[in-house]
């Protein structure tokens, strides 16, 4: 059984034509199994949609979210007021074109702006999950991915579409629904988490448990949250979405003015990058929980597509009809292009129908995130293609 809320705001914006956007949120009673063995009891799927789903129900894009991202994907965020992470890539007209496809972006499963997590009511304790919540992964994320799109009734996704954790989703749905799939674009992603990439992870988390308000995993029974740790993990994980060249472009060694703090009075003045970063972190515990944080970057260690398989890549993507096309930037060191072109070697020998775009860019692994026009034509040129491949009809308004 499940039931269902939604907000719905269709509106034109001056003479600028925007989507029509609904927030959902949908309650599944039979909750979901995980693969640890647990069972979530209630399952609860924040989402948002945008564009009109075709009388044939064979237009319907999802797009999976990176580790801090969120459903919504082409709105203002109403809690930080910000516009959507990918508000320049999907709407009408644009590369992920509204007027053509219905855009599906849920919260995460383990997130903290809807979906079920360590902030969500568990109701047999009567209080929030907190650090109780069961560990995940990515094959979990999407389980409960699948489970939205059957309550929608959509049986089968033209496309998959994700960057960086959205592409290990999207990489997860081709190996294990491909028959679900006709498309997919895993961006600037890896089939694997590197040791490096955990290693970051752990200082990460480790910066959270040495704030003194960690309190175990309890810090809501204390009425505080371990922000100086969060804020931490939030500015070491952000050097890594960065490019060396990106750094020096946006700040150089350029100095700023500090107010007067224990800082300034040891150090000096402070550099732009350090006020940067700061203000990365401060603006970021406002929005996430820590829990989340720890929950979801497990889920991105323990990714591994060829664990089960004796280590061989190509054999989860056996048999898979899926079209892919996987895409990488030259500066990108936290998934670098090596790791896609293992990923592309291991789809060739399976088989798959596979194309590789490197776009060259010197803005780090966030490049999926800003304005580079050889994505969008690499976004919009594949879509169209396996659209027309497809024989998929414009929707008419």
């Amino acid at each position: 059984m499940s039931s269902e809320t939604k907000t719905d705001n269709s509106h034109l914006n001056g003479e600028e034509r925007t989507s029509a956007f609904t927030h959902k949120m949908v309650r599944l009673e039979d909750g979901l199994s995980l693969e640890c063995g647990e069972h979530i009891p209630l399952l609860e799927i924040a989402y948002c949609t945008y564009g009109q789903l075709a009388p044939a129900r064979d237009n319907a894009i999802l797009i999976c979210h990176a580790l801090t991202g969120d459903q919504y994907v082409a709105e203002k965020n109403p809690l930080t007021g910000k516009p959507g992470w990918w508000s320049r890539m999907v709407g009408p007209g644009k590369p992920i074109d509204t007027d053509r496809f219905f855009v599906i972006c849920s919260n995460v499963l383990g997130g903290c702006l809807g979906t079920t997590g360590p902030t969500s009511l568990r109701a047999e304790a009567g209080a929030a999950w907190d650090s109780d919540f069961p560990q995940i992964t990515m094959n979990d994320i999407v389980a409960a991915q699948v489970k939205l799109i059957d309550h929608l009734g959509i049986g089968r996704l033209f496309a998959v579409v994700g960057g960086s954790m959205g592409g290990m989703q999207a990489l997860t749905w081709i190996a294990r629904y491909s028959d679900r799939v006709f498309a997919a674009l895993p961006i600037a992603t890896s089939p694997y988490h590197s040791a490096q990439n955990i290693a970051f992870n752990e200082v990460s988390r480790q910066a959270i448990f040495a704030d003194p308000d960690w309190h175990k995993g309890r810090y809501r029974d204390f009425g505080a949250i371990p922000a100086r740790g969060l804020g931490v993990a939030r500015m070491m994980a952000h050097i890594t979405y960065l490019s060396e060249e990106a750094l020096n472009r946006k700040f150089g060694r350029r100095v700023r003015q500090a107010g007067v703090t224990l800082d300034t009075f040891l150090f000096g003045e402070m550099f732009e990058v350090e006020s940067y970063l700061r203000h990365q972190g401060s603006t970021f515990v406002r929005r996430f929980d820590a829990n989340s944080y720890l929950t979801i970057t497990r889920a991105m260690d323990y990714f591994d597509l060829s664990a089960d398989f004796g280590g061989d890549l190509s054999l989860p993507f056996k048999d898979c009809r899926t079209r892919i096309c996987v895409v990488s930037f030259s500066s990108d060191w936290l998934f670098p292009t090596s790791q896609s072109r293992v990923l592309v070697r291991a789809l060739s020998r399976a088989g798959a129908n596979v194309s590789f775009v490197e776009i060259e860019s010197d803005r780090g692994h966030d490049a999926f995130l800003l304005e580079e026009p050889d994505l969008d034509r690499t976004i919009h040129g594949f879509l169209d293609g396996a659209a027309e491949h497809a024989g998929l009809k414009k929707v008419q308004n």
